[in-house]
């Protein structure tokens, strides 16, 4: 009897699946493994290092190799619970998905909050199982598509839209930032409706709102029969926090502004006391439960900007529970300007850093008013300030000007004692004080 005789011409053991590499499941109808074809256990993708590499070089996850759910930082800088939660969670549901795609994965966020890190990763590890995925941005795949319209084009429209609506897996990166034309949204909505259609496996990604979309293909992305929709809160993990800290006000030239070395009795009297005494504690209270907005008002050098900065310093010693930002207008203003200008990749950084100052879980917002502003700049300052209040974002703002001085749309929100609370420093600057303590001694 010969030695093969029985065996399996595919790997040579006990046959399972007659040479053909796939099995069938003797299943009842209802289990979700009936009619399907699977890898043979005999037959693992280890043995198919060519079709891999071919797979991999289709893919167009060449440059995304390094994505994978392994190298995902769920241990961002500076994040908030909720922030930690819903990337934990976008975590989860991707990792999960990989491993048995079914329907559509959509996962929207900022710029950087690892949205195409984890759609990467998906797509990484179906092309370890031998699937063949599909990874490509909207504006591209519109690109590739117009392209084949021209006279040298190697491959014929038809086929290229054909690969790309059949894809075993699809990833759209970045969907809403393709040029929104007539031509571009029927093109796009024909290939999702296709998948949607099919529930063909789909992991899209994008940092547009959803209503912004196209209606037809909103409607589809809404289904959540279909659709498994995750919002990602986390901060642009490229420019976070912490950089945006060092560059435009380092904490660390505050250091020495503690509520220790804050000064309620140096040349002053019982009631200037008793003003700078209540607004150490509102400080105390704030920098333990940082709640709402705390506003304080006075002239410079009072202790404004000291008590702002000793909530920061609280903050940075108990290692960044409540994760603060610490910044000047001016030099907010300054920072932001530097990427004004210069095309689109400019204005991509504009919004990541206007969006990180904006989203800082606690913001403490030194000297307010105290420089001209153009009405661009007042505009950007209180959309980022109207945004922070109607989201009860715990904010600490300082001014040199009396209430009635500042913009007139931000006089409402600062006079809500629901949400604000308003310390006015009536004492002279310390440096006043000082000199007022010595005289008394000549």
């Amino acid at each position: 009897m010969n030695k093969d005789e029985g065996r399996c011409r595919l790997c040579g053991k006990a046959p399972l699946c007659d040479g053909l590499g796939f099995i069938g499941y003797d299943v009842p109808i209802n289990d979700p493994r009936f009619g399907k074809l699977y890898r043979c256990p005999n037959n693992p993708i280890e043995n198919d290092s060519e079709r891999r590499a071919r797979l991999r070089a289709i893919s167009n996850l060449g440059a995304f190799a390094d994505k994978t759910f392994d190298s995902f930082r769920l241990d961002g800088l500076m994040l908030t619970a909720h922030e930690h939660e819903s990337l934990s969670l976008a975590y989860q549901t991707a990792r999960k998905y990989a491993e048995r795609p079914d329907g559509w994965l959509l996962l929207t966020g900022g710029y950087g909050c690892g949205k195409t890190h984890l759609a990467a990763a998906v797509g990484n590890a179906r092309l370890d199982w031998g699937d063949y995925v599909l990874f490509v941005t909207a504006p591209d795949l519109l690109d590739h598509l117009r392209s084949t319209f021209g006279p040298n084009s190697e491959v014929a429209y038809d086929q290229m839209f054909d690969r790309i609506r059949g894809a075993q897996l699809l990833i759209l990166d970045d969907l809403g930032a393709e040029n929104p034309s007539q031509w571009a949204q029927e093109k796009l909505f024909q290939l999702l409706n296709h998948r949607y259609s099919y529930r063909l496996p789909t992991v899209i990604t994008t940092n547009v709102e959803i209503d912004a979309l196209d209606a037809r293909i909103r409607s589809r992305l809404v289904d959540d029969r279909v659709v498994r929709r995750i919002a990602i809160a986390a901060p642009d993990f490229r420019t976070p926090r912490a950089s945006v800290q060092n560059e435009i006000t380092p904490i660390a030239s505050c250091s020495g502004m503690t509520f220790d070395t804050f000064d309620t009795r140096t040349g002053l009297g019982h009631d200037d006391q008793a003003n700078l005494e209540f607004a150490l504690g509102a400080a105390i209270r704030f920098a333990e439960q940082p709640q709402g907005w705390l506003v304080f008002t006075g002239p410079y050098g009072c202790g404004k900007t000291h008590l702002a900065a000793a909530i920061a310093n609280a903050h940075h010693q108990q290692q960044h529970q409540f994760a603060t930002l610490f910044v000047n207008v001016s030099d907010l203003i300054d920072y932001l300007r530097q990427v004004m200008g210069g095309g689109s990749a400019n204005q991509a950084l504009f919004e990541q850093r206007l969006r990180a100052v904006r989203d800082a879980p606690v913001l403490i917002l030194d000297d307010l008013g105290g420089s001209e502003l153009t009405p661009f700049w007042r505009d950007k300052l209180f959309q980022l300030l109207d945004y922070r209040y109607t989201r009860v974002l715990p904010t600490v703002i300082t001014t040199a000007r009396t209430i009635e001085e500042l913009d007139k749309r931000l006089i409402s929100r600062l006079l809500d004692a629901r949400r604000c609370g308003l310390v006015a420093i009536t004492v002279n600057s310390y440096a006043e004080r000082i000199s007022a303590g010595r005289s008394l001694w000549r």
